[in-house]
């Protein structure tokens, strides 16, 4: 007889392992609940995107008397600064920057994984003439620092032999990074979709490098505090995270119009992006797949000092996954066997 993940998961939480949806996991479930819920959106994130646009969690907690506020981030360093002012309870970002934000100190927990995307790459103007990753030594690089793109090149410059300290890093937002490579400030830029893919259709920007396993996945993120207080309530926004990664997989193409209304890029450029880039058939459920990506990044964050002197960042990667809800949702979305 053939044991289903649904099984699982709810053996285990017969045991006390993981919360039963609809039941307060804690006493703290019980209390209060907050008036609203704040959640970040991002063009990186296509899920936020339809969800924000359906109002679905609205309806989820209409009954409940909570609101829903919606806070746009421009990059993963955005909805880490949102995190860690309490501006927003889930915000998404890189994996990358959500290591990179607990190990120096922001009480964040993972709690789902929204894509597995290959939203950046290193780019070129149409006309340059370097042609490899160890051309760029001595040259300027635009990228925005705490985010994916940036830890990407620096994973690239490894690989080539070289550091960040062999280039000028230009810290830009993405906007502005592209901004000034189409302008030619920058000799290249850590890019980063809808902008890099509208680039190199509208400006003939050329990827130099692309790698998709040193994109480090994109991961919902949660205040500890507020997942530990309130479960079922974020198990709620888990189930309807759920269902807009669901209905993109089942509606492509509305979902590449939403992206590129939202954006305010052509529908090519959001194709390319959602269509080329970003896979949302996977498993939602952080885990060691998402570990093992971070585990490749870690000596190169301590190397180029992202870090605090002495800090443990296997110990902090250690503690970034908080699995449980989204198991949980997962396996009651499952269809009994």
């Amino acid at each position: 007889m053939s044991i289903s993940r649904r099984d699982v998961i709810q053996g285990l939480a017969a045991l006390g392992v993981f919360p039963v949806l609809g039941r307060a996991a804690t006493a703290a479930s019980a209390q209060e609940q907050p008036e609203t819920v704040r959640l970040d959106y991002a063009y990186y994130n296509p899920s936020s995107l339809v969800l924000r646009r359906f109002g679905w969690l609205e309806e989820a907690l209409q009954e409940q008397g909570i609101g829903v506020e919606w806070v746009f981030s421009a990059g993963s360093n955005k909805a880490n600064e949102y995190l860690r002012s309490e501006a927003v309870d889930f915000g998404s970002t890189a994996g990358a920057a959500a290591l990179l934000a607990r190990a120096n100190g922001s009480p964040i927990k993972t709690v789902y994984i929204y894509s597995k995307p290959e939203w950046t790459a290193l780019v070129v103007p149409a006309d340059s003439p370097i042609t490899s990753v160890a051309d760029l030594k001595g040259k300027k690089v635009a990228a925005t620092k705490g985010t994916d793109p940036y830890f990407f090149l620096l994973q690239a410059l490894n690989e080539a032999g070289l550091s960040g300290a062999d280039v000028e890093v230009i810290n830009l937002q993405h906007a502005d990074g592209r901004t000034a490579l189409e302008r030619g400030e920058v000799d290249a830029w850590a890019g980063l979709d809808p902008m890099m893919a509208s680039s190199e259709l509208d400006a003939g920007s050329k990827l130099l490098y692309r790698n998709i396993d040193f994109n480090t996945y994109g991961f919902l993120n949660a205040n500890e505090e507020f997942i530990t207080q309130y479960p079922d309530l974020t198990a709620t926004v888990l189930q309807a995270y759920e269902r807009a990664r669901q209905w993109i997989l089942d509606n492509p193409d509305e979902a590449a119009q939403i992206l590129a209304e939202e954006a305010k890029i052509s529908t090519e450029v959001a194709e390319r992006e959602l269509f080329e880039r970003t896979v949302l058939d996977m498993d939602p459920v952080p885990g060691e797949t998402h570990l093992e990506v971070l585990r490749g990044v870690i000596p190169i964050m301590v190397a180029e000092n992202q870090v605090k002197p002495g800090t443990d960042v296997e110990a902090v990667l250690a503690e970034l996954l908080a699995p449980e809800t989204a198991a949980s949702v997962v396996a009651a979305e499952e269809p009994a066997a």
